[in-house]
């Protein structure tokens, strides 16, 4: 599986706890210094099932900078992806993906499910 994370966010530090504590094995990548390609995204999206917009951080500081909020609902999808691979910061975090599922943002339950835990 692959880890994306930023080592100051909170609840990227309970995600990788949670990893820790379940002996899942794990490749970590920083989302900041190894922000996801345009490929990635549109992979990871595909596979997610979920609308693009779960992927952007909206509650990041780049998110309000840039006045996200207005703007997403009148870029088209291709502005989109090319603005998410431009700045790791803009990704909602953390990402777990696996060879049959893709999850954004942490929900244990979530988690869980997708590693096949029982709770």
């Amino acid at each position: 599986m692959l880890f994306l994370c930023y080592s100051k966010c909170s609840t990227c530090k309970k995600a990788q706890a949670f990893l820790d504590e379940q002996n899942a094995a794990y490749t970590l990548r920083d989302i900041k210094t190894g922000n996801p390609t345009e490929a990635e995204l549109r992979r990871w999206h595909a596979q997610s099932g979920l609308p693009l917009k779960r992927f952007f951080n909206t509650s990041g500081l780049q998110y309000k900078a840039l006045e996200l909020a207005k703007r997403l609902p009148e870029m088209r999808e291709d502005e989109q992806f090319a603005l998410l691979a431009s700045d790791g910061m803009l990704v909602k975090r953390p990402l777990l993906i696996g060879e049959d599922f893709v999850l954004v943002g942490f929900r244990q339950a979530e988690w869980e499910a997708a590693l096949g835990l029982k709770k």
